[in-house]
């Protein structure tokens, strides 16, 4: 269904009538006793039992279902997506209802189970002699997914890449895939540690705590959020935190994702720490997922968050899991 400029009030119709069709297709002639527009499709219940259609940004659609949910008292839900329904199913698991993930194709239903995410791919021969470029700039080396970046404050402000033409490896320098290429253009394929210093310098000012509004200081403000307690693990009651990757690849720089750290506390045990910003109904089923990609389900999971940020919501979505966490405002 395509729904580009569509009229939001249309949409939301559509997509509540898409779903009682496939629901009524598979489940019987059953006539909605509760049926609601969500910001990611369209929910409904009948019989003791609630169905959520995931229709925008699946990937992230799971928290929407699980705050509806939350909200009715359902315990038998019924996910629908037409994507990224593994990763759906695999979140899904780590929360204490009955949840039965479902992929659409046409008017065609099957059943999902989980699958562990993939791993991490290793870095790419090469592309780490380029680390102390990074840091003798002053920018922090980010390695997330085989991908080696350094960021300022949470900002990744250069990559390395390789050449889809020549097989070259060439440090990109700039904010985004657009800053990058202008900075090559200007600058030529091998920016030299002064030049990527004088990014960073400016970077950083824009990034310090308490700068005035900036475009710098808008984008990544997770990250930025995760910056400030690797300087600071004891805010978490950790000894120890380094960034790492999360489960999925971060699509870009501009959509806010939340970001992970792994480190140890005081008696040596593990933690997994999440980060996010804003009231994101999606960090809890990401939290899931990030501990399940660097631990085992019961190691102490930490979901970080401004203050202003510590919504009754999210503490809804942490009572609904199998395995505890906090919820930490800093």
């Amino acid at each position: 269904m395509s729904d580009i400029g569509m009229d939001p009030e249309l949409k939301a119709r559509l997509y509540g009538i898409k779903l009682v069709a496939l629901v009524r297709e598979h489940f019987g002639e059953i006539e909605p006793t509760d049926q609601i527009g969500l910001s990611v499709g369209a929910a409904m219940t009948a019989n003791n039992a609630s169905w959520v259609l995931i229709e925008e940004k699946p990937e992230r659609g799971l928290g929407v279902a699980l705050a509806w949910a939350s909200r009715h008292g359902v315990r038998d839900l019924h996910i629908l997506a037409s994507a990224e329904t593994t990763t759906l199913a695999r979140r899904s698991a780590g929360f204490d209802i009955s949840i039965t993930v479902w992929h659409v194709d046409g008017v065609t239903m099957t059943q999902v189970q989980g699958e562990p995410a993939p791993r991490e791919i290793d870095v790419t021969p090469g592309h780490d002699s380029f680390i102390p470029t990074i840091t003798d700039s002053g920018a922090d080396v980010i390695i997330e997914h085989g991908v080696v970046t350094g960021e300022v404050r949470g900002l990744e402000v250069c990559r390395v890449v390789t050449d889809a033409y020549t097989g070259v490896h060439r440090l990109e320098v700039g904010v985004g895939a657009h800053d990058r290429e202008a900075f090559g253009m200007m600058h030529g394929d091998t920016p030299t540690t002064q030049s990527l210093k004088r990014i960073v310098d400016v970077v950083r000012k824009h990034r310090t705590p308490g700068a005035d509004p900036h475009p710098l200081n808008r984008l990544g403000a997770e990250r930025a959020l995760r910056t400030l307690v690797l300087e600071q693990p004891e805010l978490v009651g950790a000894t120890s935190l380094r960034a790492v990757a999360s489960a999925s690849p971060r699509p870009n720089l501009k959509d806010p994702i939340p970001c992970v750290a792994f480190g140890e506390k005081a008696d040596g045990q593990p933690i997994v720490t999440v980060f996010s910003t804003g009231i994101d109904l999606d960090v809890i089923p990401f939290a899931v997922d990030a501990r399940l990609y660097h631990a085992d389900p019961e190691t102490e999971l930490v979901v970080v968050v401004p203050k202003r940020d510590v919504s009754p919501v999210t503490t809804r979505l942490v009572e609904m899991m199998k395995h505890p966490a906090r919820v930490v405002g800093v």
